[in-house]
């Protein structure tokens, strides 16, 4: 049986389209909030798992003062079963975090995505991000500037025999509020196994939360790139930014 041009064009094109949807996992990115005092900042990242096909989502949340997780936490679940729902990991996962969400009252603090540059962006450089505290139009107050450096460390034990040399990142203010500014928010020492032998970063985007009479809390989205069993994988870190130092 012969089809037409047409027909057999988009049966072509949906070949392709479900090879790339195998290809890698780049997880998806959710917000869930910030506490009303900035101190804990969560997100949701889900995806189907490289190489298994199984479903999964994690949550995490972290102390914005001391950079770190909270305990008992990231919360991960993974549906051991290709054929199982996205939506089931994430209702799973959801379900997990519920205590933690209502205890810090994040439905309250949305917090305001400044910015978001994720991989499917094709205009926007990977390793710096311009953006405004404040969502007005006309625009209040300056812009804020950030800028990624990749960095060449020595491989873990778990990437020793994947790569000769993992790569890790600084990343730095070079504009606050419209003033010059060199802080430095984060630079790494040495590559944690958690990061799955990476292979670059991106600048993925920028959360801001206003507390009531306190100062905003930025909160950087980070996307990191890594070797994976059908293509690059990506998954998100964050790293917290005072606007005051």
């Amino acid at each position: 049986m012969r089809f037409p041009g047409r027909i057999a064009a988009a049966a072509f094109a949906s070949l392709l389209i479900a090879g790339a949807a195998n290809a890698g996992d780049i997880a998806s990115f959710r917000p869930i909030g910030f506490s009303p005092d900035g101190g804990i900042f969560a997100f949701e990242e889900y995806g189907i798992q490289d190489g298994s096909g199984f479903p999964y989502s994690s949550i995490f949340f972290i102390d914005t003062r001391k950079d770190a997780f909270l305990p008992d936490t990231p919360i991960r679940v993974r549906m051991n079963n290709e054929n199982a729902g996205l939506s089931s990991a994430r209702a799973k996962a959801a379900a997990q975090a519920a205590p933690l969400v209502q205890k810090f009252a994040m439905d309250a603090a949305p917090g305001l995505m400044a910015a978001f540059n994720p991989v499917t962006e094709t205009e926007s450089p990977d390793h710096s991000l311009t953006y405004r505290q404040y969502a007005m139009d006309p625009p209040v107050g300056g812009k804020f500037a950030l800028a990624l450096e990749e960095i060449a460390l020595p491989p873990s034990a778990l990437c020793k025999d994947v790569t000769p040399q993992s790569i890790g990142f600084r990343l730095s203010f070079e504009m606050e509020d419209g003033q010059p500014s060199q802080r430095l928010l984060h630079a790494d020492q040495k590559i944690p196994e958690s990061r799955n032998c990476p292979t670059g970063y991106r600048l993925g985007g920028v959360m801001v939360h206003h507390p009531d009479g306190k100062d905003p809390v930025h909160v950087v989205l980070v996307q990191v790139l890594s070797f994976g069993f059908e293509g690059r994988d990506g998954h998100w870190i964050a790293v917290p930014a005072p606007v005051t130092p």
